[in-house]
């Protein structure tokens, strides 16, 4: 048929004139991927993650570490910390403490951390921390209480601080310097790395120092996925997340009770396991925080949680960011150096049972 054909000119005309005609077009109009952003991901392609055991879900619970590593005065900053406490809506004070501020996030190190680590130990559940270079820092017996209790400990980087307008030269030694915190504290360099507010440039400089496996500063997607822009091979994102996360109890319009963010988790993993059944696994990702789930009543809600997930059994794999990671790289690096081949395309997960074939290197 012609006049589906790019030669017609009639559709070439057609098009230059709809492309021209408008004052308000940009540059970056009909893409879909654009900036290192991409709107479009897997669509109907997603490949099959092959989890472990034939798993449907992958879920992997975060606690970010952060408490001493916010906005304070004592840290060098100009104004105090004005984010997720039980002070909603709180406002940063110029050149001011908070002290009330400082005190809830001290609960966060001095008691809802031993708490959590409790929870996990007991129901030997295995997580992932978001730990911040300088909160690690302050606090060695929590370091060594990670490592008794065998967690992957990722990068949130130096600071728990926004790193919108932070000069790349600052940022990148950020990164070196929590980097060789955690080769001193806990024996280990991090693999995985989450800045949280992150800017332009952070990707770019993750990739850069050159010992990650993963970044999770993203939100788009429910598998991980290669960014194939940034650097001379495949940098694997593994996607975070907002909504399943305790920070939904200091947000206006959120959590309540603990019984509002157990039933939310429940329904989601419930949605995820039955997707999963169907042939079409995912992954997710619960995000906690000390000084918020740390207290008891979010934490027993948690803990109800944590028996709900435990109940499927082999349909849902709890593990570790890095974990999640190895596997995609084992299973899902891209063929040709950062390209699925053209010759056999990435398969999409198929019916419930069926084996998929994957192009791998």
């Amino acid at each position: 048929d012609d006049t589906n054909s790019t030669n017609d000119p009639t559709k070439t005309t057609l098009t230059m004139t709809y492309s021209n005609m408008w004052h308000s077009k940009h540059e970056n109009d009909g893409k879909a991927k654009y900036g290192g952003r991409d709107v479009v991901g897997y669509a109907r392609s997603a490949p099959n993650p092959q989890w472990p055991k034939r798993a449907k879900v992958a879920l992997n619970f975060v606690i970010n570490y952060e408490e001493g590593g916010e906005k304070c005065l004592l840290h060098g900053d100009t104004e105090s910390e004005k984010l997720l406490t039980e002070i909603v809506g709180a406002e940063a004070y110029e050149g001011q403490r908070h002290v009330n501020m400082e005190s809830l996030y001290d609960y966060g190190s001095r008691a809802g951390f031993w708490r959590l680590h409790r929870l996990f130990t007991q129901k030997k559940l295995p997580c992932t921390v978001f730990a911040v270079g300088m909160a690690l820092e302050r606090n060695p017996q929590a370091c060594k209480a990670m490592m008794e209790a065998n967690w992957e400990v990722a990068s949130h980087g130096y600071r728990w601080i926004d790193y919108q307008n932070v000069d790349e030269d600052t940022e990148r030694e950020h990164i070196a310097r929590t980097v060789e915190i955690h080769k001193h504290l806990l024996g280990k360099r991090p693999v995985g790395f989450y800045q949280g507010k992150p800017n332009t440039n952070t990707r770019k400089l993750v990739i850069e120092e050159g010992g990650f496996l993963y970044d999770s500063d993203s939100y788009a997607d429910d598998l991980p996925y290669w960014d194939l822009e940034n650097g001379k091979k495949p940098h694997l994102i593994v996607p975070y997340t907002l909504s399943e996360n305790d920070m939904k109890f200091v947000s206006p319009g959120g959590f309540s009770t603990g019984h509002d963010f157990c039933q939310h988790l429940k329904d989601t993993l419930k949605y995820m396991v039955e997707e999963g059944r169907a042939g079409h696994a995912r992954m997710m990702t619960v995000g906690l925080h000390c000084r918020i789930v740390g207290r008891p009543g979010r934490a027993a809600a948690l803990a109800e949680f944590m028996d709900y997930a435990k109940s499927f059994r082999s349909d849902v794999w709890i593990c570790t960011r890095e974990e999640i990671a190895q596997h995609w790289h084992d299973n899902h690096y891209p063929r040709g150096g950062g390209t699925v081949s053209p010759e056999k395309p990435m398969q999409p997960a198929g019916k419930a049972g069926e084996e998929q074939e994957l192009d791998v290197i």
